[in-house]
């Protein structure tokens, strides 16, 4: 039921997306009421689809958690569209998932990555993904950064980024990149050897020395300042500011609708890329409750 992929099956390359295809989009709420989520995701300006999404709620060790991604592929969709696939399946089956999450994550991230190079055997494209996480445990949540997806929050009706975006022109990423043997050159945007805008990311086998699947993660509290999480690939970021997205986000209380509503935003910004979004939307005991009541009447 909660198991939910961007598109029953990959785009062909020869499907030309329409740029007015509607998103996909759907959404669905905790089994205990305390948050509910939604998603849109759509070509947009492209003809191809490299983004992937990934909702679901599971129960851990007596746990109801919380899962949450957006993988934005380069070089094709073959990288996240493996990340969609096993990263969460990986995560949950962790020994420490629940005693050291942040562990737990990291681990994970890089298990996976490692995975996905030795299974993927095609030579011609060196196929690559961000990755930008949310996992909802009690009242912690965790949000890991893999490239330059974003996460943000509502706190207090202000925007927080949680997320860094991994670009190689930052001064640690860049002397990391050196200090590996690699460089940072100017090609339209700042690259890893003059190739990769990000600076980490899944895959990306010919750069991997440099390009690392590390991922930044941060915790926060789930109280009753946290509002709502919005996940989303750059197709979004690029044409619309963490607290803009706040802003638009706010008065919609479906998350569905939330998503969507940054999706089109995005679209009539002229975003030239794939946009992806997941809004997460934390919800006291009674709104729960009435969340519960509409969605089974």
């Amino acid at each position: 039921m909660y198991r939910m992929g961007y598109l029953n099956s990959v785009l062909s390359e020869s499907t030309q997306a329409r740029v007015d295809d509607a998103p996909v989009s759907g959404g669905g709420l905790s089994n205990n009421g305390t948050f509910g989520y939604g998603y849109a995701s759509a070509p947009g300006k492209r003809s191809s689809m490299e983004d992937f999404y990934e909702t679901r709620i599971d129960g851990v060790d007596g746990e109801i958690v919380g899962l949450f991604g957006v993988f934005d592929g380069h070089g094709g969709a073959r990288a996240a569209e493996y990340v969609k696939q096993h990263l969460f399946n990986n995560l949950i089956k962790h020994p420490k998932f629940i005693s050291d999450t942040k562990s737990a994550i990291a681990e994970t991230y890089n298990h996976t990555d490692s995975e996905f190079l030795k299974s993927d055997t095609t030579q011609h494209r060196d196929a690559g993904s961000t990755a930008s996480t949310a996992i909802l445990v009690g009242d912690r949540l965790l949000v890991a950064n893999v490239g330059d997806s974003r996460a943000v929050i509502s706190r207090g009706g202000k925007a927080f980024a949680v997320s860094r975006d991994h670009k190689p022109d930052q001064t640690d990423e860049r002397q990391r990149i050196e200090d590996a043997g690699g460089f940072v050159m100017w090609a339209g945007t700042w690259r890893v050897g003059g190739v990769l805008a990000v600076s980490r990311a899944f895959g990306d086998r010919l750069l991997k020395q440099f390009v690392v699947a590390d991922p930044e993660i941060q915790e926060e509290k789930v109280d009753d300042s946290l509002e709502f999480l919005i996940l989303a690939s750059d197709g979004l970021w690029d044409v619309v500011t963490n607290d803009e997205a706040v802003s638009m986000v706010t008065p919609i209380q479906d998350s569905e609708d939330a998503a969507k509503r940054l999706l089109q935003e995005a679209y009539q910004r002229g975003s030239a890329d794939n946009i992806t979004v997941v809004v997460v939307r934390f919800l006291s005991p009674q709104e729960g409750s009435s969340s519960q009541c509409q969605s089974n009447s």
